[in-house]
C-alpha cells in the first residue's frame, strides 16, 4: 500500500508502538480480536476535549494524532481516535470504513462525529471509539442488534424514512432507549474530518467551547465521566455515582483517566476555567 495513493496515509502509522500502548499482541483478523483490541483501544486512550476547550484544533491527521496519542501519552476526540483506531484495523488486515454521524437531532446538528465500520465475514460491525460512551465492544450494524458489557447495553435501530438514513445507537436506560447518535453511510475523507475539526475546536456554538468533557476507565474497571464542575461514576453492579468538583479536584481526576497534561498546558486549562461565566 503506498502512501501516495491512499488518502489516510496509514502506512505511517507505527503499529509496533501502536499495539504495545494498548498492550495486544498481532493476531489473526477476526471477530474476537477485533473486540479484544477495541477495547484495549478505549481503555488505553481516555477521550479528552482539552485541545478543543482550549481554542486549539488538534491534528486529525495520522501523523499528527499518533504524535499525541503514542508519543504524547495523551487521548483525544472523536476525530482523533477514529483515525488511530481504522489506520490499525487496515494495517492488520482489516477491512475498515470510516463514517460520519449526528449528535442530536439530524438537521440542526452537523456530521461531526467519526465512527468506523468494520467489514467482516460478511457482516458490518460498528466501532466508536471516540464517543466516550463505554461501549465495551462494536456492535453489529442490524436493526435490533445489542452490545452488553460492563453493566451497559447498547443498540442499533435503523432510521426510519422520513428521517436522515442511517444507523441510531441507543443506550438502554432505566428500561428506556436514549439516543445518542446517528451513523450515516456516505463516504468520507480527509477534508470531511478538517471541516468538522474545525467547527467542533473553534466553532462558539459547539459545546466543547463551553464545557470540558473527559471520559475513561479507572484501573479497577469502572467508567468515569468528567465536566469541569462533576464526575460521574459507573461501574457493573454497582449504583451510578455523581459527585461535584472543584478546579483543585480536577487535576487528580484528569490523572486518574490518563489525561496527563504538561504544566504548561494545565496552567492554560486553569485560565480558562477561570473565565467561564459562573453557574445560575
Amino acid at each position: 500500500m503506498s502512501i501516495a495513493h491512499e488518502p489516510w496515509g496509514v502506512e505511517a502509522l507505527d503499529l509496533a508502538a501502536y499495539l504495545d500502548r494498548v498492550g495486544v499482541p498481532e493476531q489473526r483478523p477476526d471477530e474476537g480480536y477485533l473486540e479484544r483490541l477495541y477495547e484495549a483501544h478505549i481503555r488505553t486512550f481516555p477521550f479528552e476535549t482539552v485541545d478543543a476547550f482550549l481554542g486549539r484544533p488538534p491534528a486529525v491527521d495520522l501523523p499528527g494524532v499518533q504524535e499525541k496519542f503514542l508519543g504524547g501519552g495523551r487521548g483525544g476526540y472523536c476525530f482523533e481516535h477514529g483515525v488511530l483506531f481504522a489506520a490499525a484495523l487496515e494495517r492488520l488486515g482489516y477491512e475498515a470504513h470510516r463514517r460520519l454521524g449526528t449528535v442530536g437531532p439530524a438537521g440542526e446538528n452537523a456530521r461531526t462525529h467519526l465512527l468506523v465500520e468494520v467489514v467482516l465475514d460478511g457482516r458490518r460491525l460498528l466501532a466508536d471509539p471516540g464517543f466516550g460512551s463505554g461501549m465495551r465492544r462494536p456492535v453489529e450494524l442490524r436493526d435490533g442488534a445489542r452490545s452488553t458489557g460492563g453493566g451497559m447495553t447498547f443498540g442499533i435501530a435503523r432510521v426510519p424514512r422520513g428521517r436522515s438514513r442511517g444507523w441510531e445507537l441507543r443506550k438502554l436506560r432505566g428500561g428506556s432507549w436514549d439516543p445518542l447518535h446517528v451513523t450515516h453511510e456516505s463516504d468520507v475523507h480527509p477534508v470531511d474530518l478538517v471541516a468538522g475539526n474545525h467547527f467542533v475546536a473553534t466553532h462558539p456554538d459547539s459545546v466543547f467551547q463551553r464545557m470540558l468533557v473527559v471520559t475513561g476507565f479507572l484501573p479497577d474497571g469502572s467508567h468515569a465521566s468528567l465536566t469541569h464542575a462533576s464526575v460521574t461514576l459507573r461501574a457493573p453492579d454497582s449504583p451510578t455515582r455523581h459527585e461535584a468538583l472543584t478546579p483543585v479536584d480536577l487535576d487528580p481526576w484528569l490523572e486518574r483517566v490518563g489525561v496527563r497534561l504538561s504544566d504548561d498546558d494545565r496552567a492554560l486549562l486553569h485560565k480558562r476555567l477561570a473565565e467561564l461565566p459562573a453557574a445560575p
